[in-house]
């Protein structure tokens, strides 16, 4: 492909004429909508069994919590492995793993357990699908791929809620953690029937010596670190919403999930190549700028545009994705994908965390106002346009 054809922005039109593409789209839809419903319904189905509000916040977390073990220890099958059998795999395993979880009369803490353990994979399965869309959109087509799957995790965790809060009410947890079977199984079978096999990429040895090499080359780490840092910011303001608007925060969170999704669309779609890359910094600048209203206690109207606003300007890592896949060893490319997953919920849950303790010792309003600050700094500092090769 020459260098010109690569400055060319795609088009959505041309991306979805890819039959793969289309697959791992409808694919992606069903697992983030179950992801959704199983994560809402576990934690309800907890706190029926138990009236604890703090064991069903971690029913609700418990498939994030094994990320870090996953990503550094397992990562390298993800290109040891043919990617459309990890992905089936990985459905199949959610499939047994609800049907457990609804139907096995399993105590509180062997549900807990069993979401953990499974939840030790979802990095490795995660990453084969991150790195085959590389393989079946080249070029911007990439850009404009992550794009619409962005787009479609932010509307799919909407639908999610929306889906499982209304089968919970109708028929209680358990028939709504088999909606989470059923999409996972059908989930598989498009996999199966839609991709066609590709080999194992090969790897370059155990999961995290690999790690430590790419996280040693310079260029790969600062890339990283571009998309980890000001993302850490950004979660852990909105970890604040619940504390400072009270039962009003859903509200909040689910406009700035509708702002994420538009930022998506217009920086993929709209921005050539070479414009997406030199904005990548400024947009990551402006994403902490709306927080800074919240010093001023603003009201839930105004608490909603800003977050919109911020989570708008997420689509700064756009500008970023072909400098790092060209950043890459090809071979390891599952594994470095899965990585910088892995590091972005690793950071936000940290992020999370520390404006949390700063909010602990100040006010909600004022740990949201200095995580935007802070994210200002930092993504001054770590995000550094590179135009791809």
């Amino acid at each position: 492909m020459t260098t010109q054809s690569r400055e060319q922005a795609a088009t959505f039109g041309q991306v979805f004429a890819v039959r793969e593409f289309r697959v791992l789209f409808g694919s992606f839809a069903l697992l983030v909508t179950g992801d959704s419903v199983k994560m809402l319904a576990l934690s309800v189905l907890v706190y029926a069994q138990t009236g604890s509000p703090g064991l069903s916040a971690a029913a609700y977390m418990a498939g994030w919590l094994p990320y870090v073990f996953g990503g550094l220890f397992l990562l390298n099958l993800a290109d040891r492995i043919p990617p459309r059998l990890l992905m089936i795999v990985g459905e199949l395993v959610r499939v047994v793993v609800c049907l457990l979880i609804a139907f096995a009369g399993l105590p509180i803490w062997a549900l807990l357990a069993l979401v953990l353990v499974s939840g030790v994979f979802t990095p490795v399965f995660m990453a084969a699908r991150s790195a085959m869309m590389p393989e079946v959109l080249p070029g911007d087509a990439f850009v404009l791929g992550r794009s619409v799957l962005g787009v479609t995790s932010a509307g799919s965790q909407i639908a999610g809620m929306a889906v499982g809060g209304a089968f919970i009410a109708l028929t209680g947890p358990e028939n709504a953690l088999v909606v989470t079977a059923a999409m996972a199984l059908l989930s598989a079978l498009l996999l199966r029937l839609g991709l066609p096999y590709r080999p194992a990429r090969g790897g370059a040895g155990g999961s995290l010596a690999v790690n430590k090499r790419l996280f040693a080359d310079r260029k790969v780490r600062g890339l990283l670190l571009a998309q980890w840092l000001p993302v850490m910011f950004l979660a852990g303001a909105e970890a604040m919403l619940v504390p400072y608007l009270g039962s009003k925060a859903g509200l909040v969170l689910g406009i700035a999930a509708g702002g994420m999704a538009v930022g998506e669309f217009v920086v993929g779609r709209f921005l050539a190549p070479p414009t997406r890359e030199r904005l990548s910094r400024p947009l990551a600048v402006l994403m902490g700028l709306p927080w800074l209203v919240f010093a001023a206690q603003p009201g839930i109207v105004v608490a909603a545009v800003c977050a919109g606003l911020a989570a708008a300007c997420l689509a700064y890592t756009l500008g970023l994705q072909r400098a790092f896949l060209d950043a890459v060893p090809e071979q390891v490319r599952g594994q470095a994908f899965g990585l910088q997953n892995t590091g972005l919920m690793t950071g936000q849950a940290v992020g999370a965390a520390l404006v949390g303790g700063v909010g602990e010792v100040t006010a909600p309003h004022l740990a949201i106002a200095l995580a935007g600050a802070v994210g200002m700094v930092v993504a001054l500092l770590s995000v550094r346009p590179s135009r791809a090769r």
